[in-house]
């Protein structure tokens, strides 16, 4: 039986060492670009016209 699963040792990104602290700043930053254009998309999808309902 092949266990599909195998332990990665992730501790650092690409295998380079440590970042420095000028590449988490850049990650960071990037980070928070992306969720604000998320939130930014997701306001405008929620904004639509109602409808007004009619008793017939």
């Amino acid at each position: 039986m092949k266990n599909k699963l195998t332990e990665l040792d992730v501790d650092f990104i690409g295998g380079q060492g440590p970042l420095t602290k000028s590449e988490e700043q850049a990650i960071s930053e990037f980070i928070k670009a992306q969720k604000f254009l998320k939130a930014k998309r997701q306001i405008h999808k929620t904004k639509t016209s109602q409808r007004k309902k009619t008793l017939a």
